[in-house]
């Protein structure tokens, strides 16, 4: 499975949720799939998803789902030791580690050899961390749901892009319908 295949499988457990998705083709890939006004689209700030995400939960108490990529994860890896030190119950950040800077053309990252995104987390103190298989992620992810607790879940998958087209909504307007949703 490759992410978009993922996102495919996810979206209906996410549409009841607050979602923050990774920049570029992950948020192309959701926005394709199944646009919500419960979804914001990060649009040029890779590593920042997470930390964004994180703010939100602390700020309200909805479930927040973050989707990021292990490139992203690897851009801002202070956010790791953030979110270990600033628990939210409400939080999941979902790492689809396809070991691959996947938005801008499949470079690999560390990710993908000998770095552990699950390993890193917990030694950055996060408690509930989860490594799954791609065809596992729905199960992980409505569990943790379920939980109510604080989850980092990193989702291996296989490296690959679909053709996906831009969003092209303003995005004011993605942020307005977004801050709209958070407050309903």
């Amino acid at each position: 499975m490759i992410r978009s295949d993922i996102l495919r499988e996810i979206a209906p457990i996410l549409r009841d949720q607050l979602v923050v998705c990774n920049i570029g083709l992950p948020s192309q890939e959701l926005h394709m799939i199944d646009d919500q006004p419960t979804n914001f689209y990060m649009l040029g700030t890779m590593g920042l998803a997470s930390s964004i995400g994180l703010g939100l939960a602390l700020s309200q108490p909805k479930t927040v789902v973050v989707i990021d990529g292990d490139g992203s994860v690897l851009t801002n890896l202070g956010t790791l030791p953030t979110i270990a030190n600033n628990v939210a119950d409400n939080y999941i950040l979902l790492i689809v580690d396809n070991g691959s800077y996947g938005s801008t053309g499949d470079q690999p990252t560390y990710a993908g050899k000998k770095t552990s995104l699950a390993k890193v987390a917990e030694a950055c103190g996060c408690e509930n961390v989860v490594e799954c298989r791609a065809e596992e992620t729905g199960e992980v992810l409505q569990k943790a749901i379920d939980a109510k607790r604080m989850t980092i879940i990193v989702c291996k998958c296989e490296s690959g892009n679909v053709k996906v087209p831009v969003i092209t909504k303003d995005p004011v307007v993605i942020r307005d319908r977004f801050m709209q949703a958070v407050a309903s």
